[in-house]
């Protein structure tokens, strides 16, 4: 057993648990939790080989979810709506699935992804890869600031994040997380649950499901006007998606939260807001 690292930020109501994104960590969601605390118990946890969890031998969904459960269980947590942003998102769906005694429901803030031979899709991992397991020089920290500014993320809140979601190194520099070995596995199963599409993806959740979509996209960088169009484009498919499926599936709801996909950093009021809401709506 493989027990991932979490942190308590207490809290009484029904229990949360919060699961954060590809490359980042649960410090992510510091601003929203403190503001669900109020009406939750509310527990986040470190995906393997994020943050300071450790890395596990094979970074595939399944293997996650069970170490989430194992991790839950040393936490006396038996039942959880469980939220993820992002790559959160995807493994808070299929904890779902795989726990429906487990999982009252599931919110995943914009956790789509797609199959590998979507055009434009080689490009996208490229880019994650190539920042996986690097060396970043003692200025790192200070530069995703610097990055965040553009989103409006208050510098205090950035330079938390960035600095939880990566590890020290005695020299005064940064290694990136995950480790590379991990993040191929992980652009393996982002792909492999793309390749279903919204609607093959989601069967077998049973339980009540939030699902959220950016309203707005992520500015271009230099040199990256062409993830515009690619992001536009899938968002666009993935709305009609969950349109179709949601009037089919009683127990779908879908919304849209004014932020690009950084949002439980960016708007982490209104991604509280909107958890929250979910969950006072849920049947006793």
């Amino acid at each position: 057993m493989t027990l991932l690292h979490t942190h308590d930020y207490g809290g009484d109501g029904p229990q949360l648990v919060l699961l954060h994104g590809y490359a980042r960590s649960l410090t992510d969601w510091d601003a929203s939790a403190a503001l669900l605390t109020a009406g939750h118990r509310v527990l986040a946890v470190d995906l393997p080989g994020h943050g300071r969890s450790p890395g596990i031998s094979s970074w595939t969904i399944p293997n996650v979810v069970r170490h989430i459960a194992d991790t839950l269980d040393a936490h006396g947590v038996p039942e959880a709506v469980v939220v993820g942003h992002s790559l959160g998102g995807l493994v808070a769906v299929d904890y779902a699935r795989a726990n429906p005694g487990r999982a009252r429901a599931a919110v995943n803030l914009d956790g789509f992804w797609w199959g590998r031979e979507y055009p434009g899709a080689e490009r996208v991992s490229e880019g994650l890869l190539a920042s996986a397991g690097a060396i970043a020089p003692p200025e790192y920290v200070e530069e995703q600031v610097i990055v965040s500014a553009r989103f409006g993320i208050p510098a205090d809140r950035a330079e938390a994040a960035a600095r939880a979601a990566v590890r020290p190194l005695p020299d005064g520099k940064w290694q990136t997380l995950p480790q590379r070995a991990e993040a191929l596995e992980i652009v393996d199963e982002l792909h492999r649950l793309g390749a279903l599409g919204v609607t093959t993806w989601l069967d077998g959740v049973d339980c009540p499901l939030l699902l959220v979509q950016a309203g707005r996209r992520l500015p271009p960088a230099p040199g990256m006007e062409w993830f515009d169009e690619f992001s536009a484009r899938f968002a666009q498919g993935v709305s009609e998606e969950l349109a179709a499926v949601s009037r089919t599936r009683p127990t779908i709801s879908v919304n849209r939260i004014d932020a690009t996909h950084l949002m439980n950093m960016e708007t982490p009021e209104a991604a509280a807001t909107l958890v929250a809401g979910f969950v006072g709506g849920l049947p006793g």
